[in-house]
């Protein structure tokens, strides 16, 4: 599994700072840190309600992914709709619906951001992303080894299943 950002290096993944989260049946829950997932492989997949690309791309991959490694206890799945614009259309409900939708069973995070990001997301300010979809693999050091738009599930499957 390469990464089509060769220019990126590995760096240490920050603090996720993602206040509204709700727990693998859809129920509101506290905030879940990066801390929580200490020793486990995390992968982390950020998209916004309204974007076509992560209905078509994202949130397919996601499934597979997540349906293939279900009982892999070392590898750890969130998502998290990084908001950046259309504030009004990608709200904590439609980040619940899209739980729903997809019937994926991990951690959702709404992630608007605040003053201090400029009302964008502090995932995608802090992490660097290029927008959505998005996905960000980080190791059992909390190193960022993944981050790009670009994803081949297969590849990252078989990368996850010896983790």
């Amino acid at each position: 599994m390469s990464n089509q950002n060769e220019d990126k290096t590995i760096f240490n993944a920050p603090a996720f700072d993602v206040n509204l989260w709700i727990d693998a049946d859809g129920n509101k829950t506290n905030p879940i840190e990066l801390s929580d997932f200490q020793g486990k492989f995390k992968v982390i997949y950020c998209f916004q309600s309204w974007c076509p690309g992560c209905h078509s791309q994202g949130l397919p991959a996601l499934q597979k992914m997540v349906e293939a490694l279900k009982n892999k206890d070392e590898v750890e799945f969130l998502a998290i709709q990084t908001v950046f614009e259309g504030h009004d259309a990608n709200t904590f409900e439609k980040m619940v619906e899209t739980q729903a939708k997809y019937n994926l069973k991990i951690p959702f995070g709404h992630d608007p951001g605040d003053e201090t990001t400029g009302n964008r997301s502090k995932i995608l300010t802090n992490y660097q992303t290029g927008g959505t979809p998005w996905f960000i693999f980080i190791d059992k050091h909390d190193k960022v080894v993944f981050a790009d738009f670009h994803l081949n599930v297969e590849n990252a499957i078989e990368f996850l299943k010896t983790v």
